[in-house]
């Protein structure tokens, strides 16, 4: 008789990618975060002191800014990390390549690390809770530093398998995570170029690059950021949550809607976060769009019962 030996149980999956990030990685990550805060600080004197800047600079950080941002929050944060709503793959690709021109992370790696922070929200094992040193004003001054971008600079990565199975299993997304560098690349430069090209001048493209690359990309950096930091600290609770995840209103148009950050820790899944009256989400408005144009469906609109049920009195 054949004896077939048992098959070992495989073991929970350990937190973190086993190759950390390299030195190289970091220093590049370094400039990309650093740079962008330089040129925040040089725009005032840049735009009013010495008049380096015009209305292609303008269009051209605004289309930037809004096309990487609505990335962030319609692709990477509500589609991808919490399957708000299905996209056709088209839709799921171009989602894809935008949410990767905010140069935070690759698809992968940002739902990674988002999902994580859900399952620990404000607790032990979250990526960048602002309470990570405890309550207090020096703990938390350190905490809202750390969690605003203190913890990009930590060399563990999220372990992609454990946190986002679905999106290694999905060749479209390992093609844009192998392809970041290069999506990095184009978000750097193409300003520049597009300056060069419609101004047809050299100052048309250095102004061009330093608008609408180095500032969009501090000011999203910042915004987002700002979510993680600023909105599980200050703000209001209207619905139940098990942290300390709160709304903050002047953040609303910036973050497209992020902001409303209490509901959406209520209901992860619900496609709009702005679900009281006065509380504006550009991002759900986008998603509403995309479902009458047929490109995305099955959408998590909110339910009315579940709200109800969530409310604070």
């Amino acid at each position: 008789m054949t004896v077939i030996a048992d098959r070992p149980t495989p073991g929970p999956k350990p937190e973190f990618e086993p190759e950390p990030r390299t030195k190289a990685e970091l220093v590049s990550f370094a400039l990309v975060v650093g740079l962008p805060i330089v040129a925040i600080l040089a725009a005032v004197p840049m735009a009013w002191g010495w008049g380096l800047i015009g209305w292609t600079d303008v269009a051209i950080a605004a289309v930037f800014y809004v096309v990487s941002g609505l990335g962030v929050t319609v692709g990477l944060h509500r589609y991808f990390t919490h399957g708000s709503f299905k996209a056709k793959r088209p839709m799921k690709i171009a989602l894809g390549i935008a949410g990767s021109l905010s140069l935070e992370m690759s698809v992968l790696d940002w739902v990674a690390t988002h999902r994580k922070h859900h399952k620990f929200s404000d607790k032990e094992g979250d990526p960048h809770s602002p309470w990570r040193f405890g309550p207090g004003f020096r703990s938390m001054t350190k905490g809202l530093l750390y969690a605003h971008m203190g913890w990009l600079f930590d060399a563990e990565r999220t372990n992609r398998e454990k946190y986002a199975p679905d999106l290694c299993r999905d060749p479209d997304i390992m093609k844009l995570h192998r392809a970041f560098g290069a999506l990095a690349l184009v978000s750097l430069l193409l300003p520049g170029i597009l300056g060069g090209l419609i101004t047809w001048s050299w100052q048309g493209a250095l102004t061009a690059l330093f608008w609408g690359t180095l500032v969009r990309i501090g000011l999203l950096h910042h915004v987002t950021w700002s979510i993680n930091s600023i909105c599980h600290v200050f703000g209001e609770e209207a619905f139940q949550v098990r942290d300390k995840s709160r709304n903050v209103w002047w953040l609303a148009i910036p973050s497209f809607g992020e902001s409303w950050h209490n509901l959406h820790h209520s209901d992860p899944s619900c496609a709009r976060h702005g679900v009281l009256k006065g509380q504006i989400d550009l991002s759900a408005g986008l998603i509403r769009i995309f479902e009458r144009l047929g490109w995305v469906y099955n959408v998590r609109w909110p339910n009315p019962e579940r709200l109800a049920a969530k409310r604070i009195a």
